[in-house]
């Protein structure tokens, strides 16, 4: 049987998307998300937030460094990746991220109860409603 490897986030972005292009054209973007969890502990409430590192490519990068920016509340699906790379006093280092098939932008932060700014779960009608697929492959480099 195969694995399954499917993550669904929805948070808000902690910085607009950094975007660079590769020498053969392609696009990749990267952001950090945020996620938060509210439990009670001790009779005092607690919020615990998650960062995580999202990454997005070709087509789907494009839009992201157009539309999203810091603060924006989106729903993220992609899988996990973790990926080792040697730091400057050569010590390997691992990151895991996550690799977004796709996103759907669902409004901006409130300072109420972090419903969408717009007070609903619809799109703005000037937000693309393209669904970009977002695959790297074996060929390019993390």
């Amino acid at each position: 049987m195969a694995g399954v490897n499917k993550v669904i986030l929805v948070g808000h972005l902690g910085k607009d998307p950094e975007v660079r292009h590769l020498e053969n054209g392609t696009s990749v973007a990267s952001f950090t998300l945020a996620t938060s969890e509210n439990y009670t502990r001790d009779g005092k409430k607690v919020e615990q937030t998650e960062w995580h590192n999202i990454v997005v490519w070709r087509g789907l990068a494009d839009v992201a460094e157009k539309y999203l920016k810091k603060g924006e509340l989106i729903y993220v699906e992609g899988k996990l990746r973790t990926r080792s790379y040697d730091d400057k006093n050569g010590v390997k280092r691992y990151q895991t991220e996550i690799v977004a098939d796709n996103f759907t932008m669902l409004g901006k932060k409130s300072s109420q109860n972090d419903e969408p700014a717009n007070g609903n779960d619809q799109k703005n009608t000037d937000e693309p409603s393209v669904d970009y697929s977002s695959d790297p492959g074996d060929d390019l480099p993390f």
